[in-house]
């Protein structure tokens, strides 16, 4: 006796995988395109470091501002 067929629910399994890998191989074609279409970086800047300013960096909040509303009985969010 034979073995069960491939029924509907292996068709769908296998059609989703081929749209992931073709939306994966779209993905990697806009991100490649996005790519060469970047300016390229400046000869001897590191891409990663690019715009970073040594130095002490500019707080994102006051402290003082947080601790006066604790000490107000308020609080801090």
């Amino acid at each position: 006796m034979a073995g069960p067929r491939p029924t509907h629910l292996k068709r769908q399994r296998e059609r989703a995988l081929i749209e992931r890998r073709n939306e994966k191989a779209a993905r990697r074609e806009e991100a490649k395109a996005r790519k060469q279409a970047a300016p390229p970086p400046a000869p001897g800047e590191d891409p990663d470091l690019a715009g970073i300013k040594p130095g002490p960096q500019p707080r994102l909040y006051e402290i003082d501002e947080e601790v006066e509303e604790v000490e107000d009985g308020k609080t801090a969010s």
